[in-house]
């Protein structure tokens, strides 16, 4: 929900600090490079003892940043507020790493599919939520409201969330860290602000540039490194490739939708399209998503259970790219928009409710907040990519002095957007694993060759030991 404060309040903010729209827009920017910078790091964080901390750490951060944007005098304080915002962007895998530690197994499946598709269902709340604090409201209203959530995020996670871990401890990889929070950091800077910077501008390729240039030399380290921030070695799983690639190409599908329908309801009067809402109105056509989000999540998790998360995986994707192709062909009604925001959280929720399940089923337990971090930053890519595209299409349909693009471009940018979630499904579809553990992997640790091997006692789970896997349920070793 406190994500979603940036888009709508953009215009409010830049009318009441003076400021051009381009430099508000770097409100946003800065939430997007912090989240794509705190998610890596806290996902390591959280894969061992110190978790909690960790979660209550990023909550600290958010909180101070909400207040600090609420009580800002000029736009650069308010920049650093939302900057601290942003490290609330890497918690959903911290929350995915404890349901997989301390959840019955019974429930683990499930339980972690819920917290997979907070992303839309919270999107789908916070934007009528922050529109109609935009609109009737001054702007700093909304930040306190998140202030007020992230407050009782912390006493909610004191009072739930347990303090420690089974995970060992393991040294951060600082070098890791460094390597690649600055890759990303560079590569989507150099994405957001190609539309205003003009996209073959020496800014734009040069930070377009040195961010895969970066981002490769992170791999080849992370590759020869102990304790890698992220093991790439897992990412080359069948499993977890298809869901991270997934992750990406749908991203650009999902920030699509998003960004066009914001777009599209709020076009001015005299444009021959669209419908002039106000933003009250828009985070309405909005809200559907949420609903779909659930409904998505409760019908994915039951046909999981049934079929595997390999064979759903692909229909979240397919849903999405029908979704945005019935757009692209008609969007005349306020009724088409709003089923199109359904189908929307639908697709997403499908899609999002799958790929942490693929990415535990493979990956060891002390290695679930770095893995599925790794994927949300995928999906944060993803919507950049999608971003970058949008803007340029609608830069290219806009006629010489205008100010509203024309029609064609949202026809143009939603069968791009189509087809990235196409391939999506495509890439879903020939990347299943050749084999799917009937339960999640667990790592007990490294042993050392003095060191009895004894697996670790789980109520349900499959455990690595010196002599291979073994499967215990209901306390007893099954071979």
């Amino acid at each position: 929900m406190i994500s979603t404060l940036g888009a709508p309040m953009v215009p409010t903010i830049a009318r009441e600090q003076q400021v051009s729209l381009s430099a508000a827009q770097w409100l946003l920017t800065s939430t997007l490079l912090a989240g794509a910078i705190a998610g890596p790091v806290l996902g390591r964080l959280g894969d061992g003892p110190r978790r909690r901390a960790a979660i209550q750490g990023a909550l600290v951060c958010v909180l101070a940043g909400s207040v600090l944007a609420a009580t800002a005098p000029g736009l650069a304080l308010l920049l650093v507020g939302r900057t601290l915002q942003g490290a609330g962007m890497g918690l959903l895998p911290l929350a995915i790493a404890v349901a997989r530690e301390h959840l019955p197994a019974q429930r683990m499946r499930t339980g972690i599919a819920s917290l997979s598709v907070t992303t839309s269902v919270g999107a789908g709340i916070g934007y009528p939520l922050t529109g109609l604090i935009a609109q009737h409201l001054d702007y700093r209203a909304g930040f306190w409201f998140a202030a007020l959530l992230s407050a009782g995020a912390l006493v909610v996670v004191k009072w739930a969330v347990p303090a420690g871990s089974s995970t060992p401890r393991r040294p951060l990889d600082l070098t890791g860290a460094v390597l690649l929070c600055t890759g990303l950091a560079v590569l989507l800077l150099g994405m957001s602000q190609g539309a205003a910077w003009g996209l073959l501008s020496g800014a734009t390729l040069g930070c377009l540039v040195a961010g895969v240039a970066v981002l490769t030399a992170w791999v080849i380290y992370s590759l020869r490194a102990a304790y890698p921030l992220v093991d790439l070695r897992l990412m080359g799983n069948r499993a977890v490739l298809a869901a991270n690639a997934t992750a990406l190409l749908t991203g650009v599908g999902m920030y699509g939708v998003l960004s066009l329908v914001n777009l599209y309801t709020q076009v001015p009067a005299g444009a021959g399209y669209g419908f002039h809402l106000s933003l009250t109105a828009t985070g309405l056509v909005l809200l559907p998503m949420s609903l779909g989000s659930m409904l998505a999540n409760r019908l994915a998790s039951a046909l999981v259970a049934r079929f595997g998360p390999h064979r759903i995986l692909p229909l979240g994707s397919l849903v999405i790219t029908l979704d945005l192709t019935l757009l692209s062909q008609w969007r005349d009604g306020l009724p088409l928009l709003v089923l199109g925001t359904f189908l929307l959280g639908a697709g997403v929720g499908a899609a999002y409710a799958v790929m942490p399940l693929l990415i535990v089923r493979h990956v060891p337990q002390s290695e679930t907040g770095s893995a599925t971090s790794f994927n949300q930053v995928l999906r944060t890519v993803g919507g950049s990519i999608g971003s970058a595209a949008i803007s340029a299409i609608m830069l290219a349909h806009t006629p010489a002095g205008a100010d509203v693009p024309q029609n064609t471009a949202y026809t143009t940018a939603l069968l791009v957007t189509a087809g990235a979630a196409f391939l999506g499904c495509l890439t879903a579809i020939t990347l299943p694993p050749r084999r799917t553990p009937a339960t999640p992997v667990v790592d007990t640790g490294r042993l050392s060759p003095s060191t009895p091997s004894r697996p670790q006692q789980c109520p349900s789970g499959t455990v690595r030991d010196g002599s291979g896997l073994r499967e215990i349920r209901a306390g007893k070793d099954q071979p």
